[in-house]
């Protein structure tokens, strides 16, 4: 399928680079019924749900992921993306030609300089399309602690951050708004960011009507959000991610499929776990393990009826598992609509409800 089906305009004002506050008071555009489109508020949602759906959230953790790094003369800002093992990560560098396989390099901060740092990796391998494999010098145990104290939260490349500076006043508070609040298993990249509109008030609402919330995992890389670059869908290579679904979550979702009520995934996150772990049947199977699961139009969904999500990149694989739920007409209508009425797009931006119309 040709990637520029899934192309569109989107004028960089509309890129939103910090949260709603509260969240919940983000946009919400509804397309839960396939003939109709309304413009609401997240706090709207329970209008939407019914006693006895069940929601699916993605509880992954996001770790500081992004660090600041020197060779010699050389700066570098690495991003984690994808563990090998314990100490060793694949990466996305800038500046990566400066590097060669054997270099270290030096971690450090606002207020800890290279020369002072103790935290270090060494270049494993080099890359054109995975990046870099660096291994850091620490035990595995300790690794979580150092990224606390020399990572910073990794943000997407269209919200610009500046580098840290001893002394200078961060306005942005992106290591809590960058973070769902249920958050829980560490090990992501990046946020599973429909997620992100949540609050502990919407949650019990939720709760109280009757609409149970189920967890599972999946672990979401920085490749998850990158444009195709590929002309066709079909040449372009899908970066593994980590994901759990508990044989209690998979009861509670069978049954719930059995009994006719309604599986609402919140984020392309969660659906892409789900849809790894459901066999032609449509039933649902514990799953641990690693997915490269790419959807496109023409698929059929086995397992949700509805999805939540934000407003996705143009040519992004996760913009093409959105027409495949909905339709590439349809979303590319609503994308014009939510242009036109100018919400805001992307991490931090607003967010969607859409019927599932391909299902098996």
């Amino acid at each position: 399928m040709k990637v520029d089906i899934f192309d569109f305009e989107l004028d960089k004002d509309l890129i939103a680079k910090q949260p709603a506050n509260p969240r919940d008071h983000s946009r919400l555009l509804d397309l839960s019924t396939e003939d109709s489109i309304f413009d609401r508020h997240f706090y709207d949602l329970p209008k939407l749900l019914r006693p006895g759906d069940v929601m699916v959230f993605n509880d992954t953790k996001v770790i500081p992921a992004r660090l600041y790094a020197q060779r010699g003369a050389a700066l570098v800002e690495v991003t984690l993306y994808h563990p090998e093992d314990g100490i060793c990560w694949w990466s996305f560098i800038k500046n990566a030609k400066r590097l060669h396989v054997g270099d270290t390099i030096r971690f450090y901060t606002a207020d800890i300089t290279a020369a002072e740092s103790d935290f270090t990796a060494e270049v494993i391998q080099k890359d054109d399309e995975d990046g870099v494999l660096i291994k850091f010098n620490c035990p595995p145990q300790d690794l979580s602690a150092k990224l606390e104290q020399y990572g910073s939260m990794p943000l997407p490349p269209y919200i610009k951050r500046d580098k840290p500076v001893a002394g200078l006043w961060n306005p942005y508070n992106d290591k809590e708004n960058y973070q769902t609040v249920y958050a829980k298993h560490e090990g992501a990249v990046a946020a599973p960011t429909a997620g992100l509109h949540f609050t502990d008030r919407l949650l019990k609402e939720i709760d109280d009507l009757g609409v149970k919330r189920v967890f599972l995992t999946l672990h979401v890389g920085a490749g998850t959000f990158l444009p195709v670059k590929t002309d066709d869908t079909d040449n372009h290579k899908m970066h593994a991610e980590y994901g759990i679904i508990t044989p209690q979550t998979c009861d509670l979702i069978n049954q719930a499929k059995k009994q006719g009520r309604r599986i609402i995934a919140v984020g392309t996150t969660s659906v892409r776990l789900l849809e790894s772990a459901a066999d032609s049947d449509g039933i649902l199977h514990p799953f641990c393990g690693e997915t490269d699961i790419f959807i496109t139009p023409g698929y059929k969904f086995r397992i949700i009826d509805m999805i939540i999500t934000n407003f996705h990149l143009p040519k992004s694989t996760l913009f093409m598992l959105i027409c495949a739920i909905g339709g590439i007409e349809r979303m590319q209508k609503a994308y014009q609509h939510a242009i036109k009425e100018k919400y805001h797009f992307y991490s931090y931006g607003d967010s969607t409800i859409l019927k599932c119309i391909n299902k098996i």
